[in-house]
């Protein structure tokens, strides 16, 4: 089966091909128009163990220092 170069909207053809491209253009002009907003702090990575970054992780997964008796 062929694909069609046209596509029917509301009894109206239009080109498949021109409403990518006019698609394409909106999605560009969309991105151009979001303001880029930089970060107040310089960003850090977070060297903890992956259990330790979390709340439930270190809920789940005390480290030595966080047992009882030690604070």
């Amino acid at each position: 089966m062929i694909c069609p170069d046209t596509i029917i909207i509301g009894g109206h053809a239009y080109s498949w091909r021109q409403l990518s491209e006019q698609r394409r253009q909106q999605v560009a002009a969309w991105k151009a128009s979001q303001p880029h907003q930089p970060s107040l702090f310089e960003l850090r990575e977070d060297a903890r163990p992956a259990t330790q970054r979390s709340a439930a992780g270190r809920y789940l997964e005390p480290s030595l220092l966080d047992a009882p008796g030690w604070g």
